[in-house]
């Protein structure tokens, strides 16, 4: 194994679930299941694999292997039943795991009654009770005619493009701080003043398209960390509908909202010609969207920042889910702000992550060191997981973006991960091209393919 330079403990999913395989393929009578993630839309994902055959010696392993491709297929795929065939007493401590008294409890809220406003089910069946798989597989934006506004919400900056026949006439970022804010209406008004500033540079507007952290389902908010500081209260009579309200006050023209992964993803597909695309945005968070072989998107989550992609039973937790091992402490700014002091760069105390990212990128401009083996050391996270993700995805291209990969330190991201794949999955590195935006694609593709999500014609 290629050690991370800051990080030699990171402890690979991918490696960890190859291993377990390797046993179960030595095993005298493997079992094989199934797991059925099935949405209140009644479209289903189906995960197909095997495990060790069901003795006591085998449990703790066994349940680790399914509570960690769970909680990754959950955060991929999306969910508010679990059907389980072949293992009933495995399936049983999964749901006690996935229960609001269980470690893991967040997910239990986030899956029920905020992402699918139904209780978490996760319940054992026979393999004859599986459903059919029923993705449901939609197209995704790439209108690109009349006058249109794009923007993308993250957690440190608004950003927005007027948009005329494919061309981008306007750009800007606007700094803000959403995370905590409690006031719903600094949400609103400032989303709604990033409209009315692109709206100024064009002579009409006739369609908007957005990107944003979180989960929307058909414009709806359900689950954002962008409004994690509103109330309950507010966000049920305020946020939830947001959207809706935006586009009445805009004269009701086509308005779209969807998760800015999905959009990263559509924004590679657009620039490149090409599918089977999965896009990382590597910022506040780790954002990530996929377009499927056919160029179509699915029902899936995509929520990447949350799977698992470290083993280890130290591994740093995420301080939102509480929990460990999960994408967005290595994919983000905050595994910058967490490898600094392991590289020997030391920061002011409560300096914020935004900031210490580019304290960190001015290093690497300077030529420090200690800053490239932060980089180095994201790169090989970033190797190891693609071959995790290549289980779960049918991956072509790569699109790496965000502020982490700018500069000098993308570079070394990208070289590092390359090197981890040509020595540990050199298949994976014949087939899945690591890429970044052109300069142009950089600073207006996310924009472009935002405002590109609504169909003019189809809605007049």
């Amino acid at each position: 194994m290629i050690k991370p330079e800051l990080d030699p403990d990171f402890e690979p999913a991918v490696l960890w679930s190859r291993e377990y395989q390797a046993r179960v393929n030595e095993s005298e009578a493997p079992v094989g299941i199934s797991v059925a993630l099935v949405r209140p839309d009644e479209t289903c994902s189906v995960f197909n694999t095997r495990i060790l055959p069901l003795k006591e010696e085998n449990e703790v392993m066994t349940l680790r292997y399914l509570e960690r491709t769970l909680k990754f297929l959950l955060w991929q795929r999306g969910g508010s039943k679990v059907l389980v065939s072949g293992c009933a007493p495995i399936t049983e401590k999964l749901a006690s795991i996935y229960s609001p008294e269980g470690a893991r409890g967040f997910d239990y809220e986030f899956f029920g009654e905020k992402t699918y406003l139904q209780p978490l089910e996760i319940v054992a069946c026979t393999a004859d009770e599986i459903p059919e798989a029923n993705e449901q597989a939609m197209p995704l934006g790439r209108h690109l005619d009349g006058c249109r506004i794009g923007f993308d919400l993250g957690g440190s900056d608004r950003k927005c493009a007027a948009v005329i026949d494919g061309e981008v006439v306007f750009s800007e970022e606007v700094e803000w701080n959403p995370y905590f804010e409690s006031d719903p209406n600094y949400h609103i008004e400032g989303i709604n003043d990033t409209l009315k500033r692109a709206a100024a540079h064009l002579p009409h507007v006739d369609a908007i398209g957005g990107s944003a952290a979180g989960v929307y389902v058909n414009n709806e908010v359900r689950v954002a960390s962008l409004f994690r500081g509103v109330s309950a209260t507010d966000f049920e009579s305020k946020v939830r509908h947001l959207f809706f309200d935006l586009k009445e006050r805009w004269g009701n023209i086509p308005f779209e909202v969807v998760n800015d992964g999905e959009v990263t993803a559509l924004a590679g597909s657009m620039s490149s010609n090409e599918n089977a695309v999965l896009g990382l945005a590597m910022g506040t968070s780790e954002a990530a969207g996929y377009v499927t072989p056919d160029g179509n998107i699915t029902p899936w989550l995509n929520e990447l920042a949350f799977a698992p992609v470290d083993y280890r039973k130290d591994a740093p937790a995420d301080e939102w889910s509480g929990d460990i091992g999960c994408g967005v402490q290595y994919f983000s700014q905050q595994a910058v702000a967490r490898l600094g002091p392991l590289a020997g760069i030391e920061l002011p105390e409560g300096m914020p992550f935004p900031d210490q990212l580019v304290a960190v990128q001015k290093r690497m401009a300077a030529g420090d060191k200690r800053a490239a083996k932060i980089y180095s050391t994201i790169g090989t996270y970033l190797g190891y997981t693609i071959a995790h993700y290549a289980d779960f995805y049918e991956i072509r291209k790569i699109l790496l973006l965000g502020r982490v990969t700018s500069g000098e330190g993308g570079s070394i991201i990208i070289e590092k991960a390359n090197e981890v794949l040509s020595a540990a999955f050199p298949e994976l590195e014949k087939q899945i091209e690591i890429v970044t935006p052109n300069e142009k694609d950089k600073r207006h593709g996310q924009a472009v393919a935002a405002a590109s999500l609504p169909g003019i014609k189809q809605n007049n």
